[in-house]
């Protein structure tokens, strides 16, 4: 997905009731590719993958595996903010929606490929994270390095997001609007009410379109079979995989149900599966004030800073500014206004990478002035929102995926700790509204049960995997990346920066030249490998 502003990184905003803050729109896991522009792409040949054999398919499943793939134009693809180069070749691929019953209903898996332009050694599938990101326009990473040379670059859109037929579907664009111009929670009786019956209509609203048979089976236990069949259908003995936040759950993942079908997995951004959601949660808020924190200081250096230029009082600056949109929203050129919703979607939109505090500062500054037009921008971009005022279904995918991957949380005393302790952990979050209640979590009102739990990831035998983990990532701290690699006896390399996932995003030369050689040679990184900083 492509920025207004160039190249960004993407991610999904939480929806109601996770964390319990209710509409600041609190991040969950994110994803997190840059949507780079590739230029100078050739078709180059479609060389023949070595012939090594394909393992069996499963029992009554033979029909998918051995389906070929008959690639084409991309002009039904996509949207146009991925900017796909016109070098992409493009394609769907079939599966069961419920793979316990393949002879049921089927999904077509959207895919995008950009051929290896010299000696192909096999494909790179890759994705962006999410859950609920358009995975098509990765085909334009690593396009100046070896891996254009040595693999088929392959994107996709898993089940139920972007291209991918049925699509998950729950507002319409009108509605989606007016729940961003809705005020945060008042967190008294009457609010919680009204926010959980909020909640079960958004629920409600799900099933009836996007109907229960797909809700029931877009999780992370499907998808990772899905990519089982895309590697096959690929011509791939072994997968070969790049994935970014929550694409390291889906590698993760993969790693341990098929753990001889991996020839190389770079995991960067890591999701730690074994967390329990509560935690997870916490984790990250500690993670975004912590990055809030240091563009606080970054920002203090100049004169003209919109949060003041003592950094100790960067929180209390920055809820002056962002407080008095709970009561009416700042004016923008555009005729929505920028509430306070958005302003906070903006913010975490340009917390991602340090790259985007510039256009932080740029979007305080206006609101100081008390117009908002930056910060709608940014938020539009966070929420898929396009130029005509239609929408990606990433935020519907984001939360339809998230409530059949994690356990609901259905107790209010546990829902109302983690309200009062994720405020702690993020003050420049806490809109005020604390009460030591919080309304139920979007999920305790799902129409079906989630169908992973939180544990320990264990793959024996499994080919070794690099984790790239950087030291200041909002979304999904560093810890969580020492802890998948130890789960998965993988090599372990440390990013030093203030951003969400580097490898080939970050350009730096260090890292990237560690994963292209792991990927292309197998080479395992030094051990401690240390990059960027």
């Amino acid at each position: 997905m492509a920025s207004p502003f160039g190249c960004v990184v993407l991610r999904r905003p939480a929806r109601k009731g996770w964390p319990t803050v209710q509409r600041g729109r609190l991040v969950v896991v994110l994803g997190a590719i840059c949507a780079l522009v590739a230029t100078g792409c050739g078709t180059g040949s479609d060389s023949a993958t070595p012939a090594t054999p394909l393992p069996p398919s499963p029992p009554g499943l033979n029909n998918f595996y051995e389906q070929r793939i008959d690639w084409g134009s991309c002009e039904e693809f996509g949207s146009p903010e991925e900017r796909l180069p016109p070098s992409t070749q493009c394609a769907r691929v079939t599966v069961p929606i419920d793979y316990a019953r393949p002879d049921g209903p089927t999904a077509q898996i959207a895919l995008s490929r950009i051929p290896a332009r010299g000696d192909k050694i096999g494909s790179l599938l890759m994705n962006p994270g999410g859950p609920g990101v358009s995975g098509l326009s990765m085909v334009t990473v690593g396009h100046r390095t070896e891996l254009a040379e040595r693999f088929d670059r392959i994107g996709f859109d898993p089940r139920g997001v972007g291209s991918s037929l049925p699509a998950i579907v729950c507002l319409t664009p009108p509605e989606a609007d007016a729940e961003r111009a809705e005020p945060p929670t008042d967190n008294t009786p009457a609010g919680i009410a009204e926010a959980e019956a909020e909640n079960r209509e958004y629920a409600g609203r799900c099933a009836e379109r996007s109907g229960l048979d797909l809700l029931g089976h877009v999780g992370t236990r499907e998808v990772v079979q899905d990519m089982d069949v895309l590697r096959s259908a690929l011509g791939d003995a072994k997968l070969t995989y790049l994935g970014y936040s929550y694409g390291t759950r889906l590698g993760a993942a993969y790693a341990e149900k098929y753990p001889q079908n991996v020839r190389a997995m770079v995991l960067d951004g890591a999701v730690d599966s074994s967390q329990e959601p509560v935690q997870e949660s916490l984790r990250q808020a500690a993670g975004f004030q912590g990055v809030f924190d240091a563009y606080a200081a970054d920002c203090a250096k100049s004169a003209d800073c919109p949060l003041g230029t003592d950094p100790a009082g960067a929180v209390v600056r920055f809820r002056q500014l962002v407080d008095p949109l709970q009561a009416a929203p700042a004016r923008t050129e555009d005729p929505r206004g920028l509430s306070y919703n958005d302003a906070i979607t903006g913010v975490q939109q340009a917390l991602y990478s340090d790259e985007m505090w510039p256009l932080l500062t740029r979007g305080l500054t206006e609101l100081q002035g008390g117009t908002g037009d930056t910060l709608l921008q940014l938020a539009d971009l966070y929420d898929g929102r396009r130029a005509d005022g239609t929408y990606a279904n990433t935020q519907d995918a984001f939360n339809a995926i998230r409530c059949v991957d994690d356990p609901r949380i259905t107790d209010p005393a546990v829902v109302a700790r983690q309200d009062a302790e994720y405020r702690r952990a993020a003050p420049f979050l806490d809109d005020g509204k604390g009460t030591g209640a919080a309304p139920l979590e979007l999920c305790a009102s799902w129409p079906v049960p989630n169908t992973s739990e939180p544990h320990r990831i264990s793959a024996p035998g499994v080919a070794k995997i690099v984790v790239v983990s950087t030291t200041e990532d909002p979304a999904t701290p560093y810890q969580a990346g020492v802890d998948l690699a130890e789960q998965l006896g993988a090599a372990l390399v440390t990013f030093r920066g203030n951003r969400h996932t580097a490898a080939l995003v970050a350009g730096d030369r260090c890292l990237d030249d560690a994963v292209i050689a792991y990927l292309t040679e197998l080479a395992t990184p030094a051990p401690g490998l240390t990059c960027g900083g």
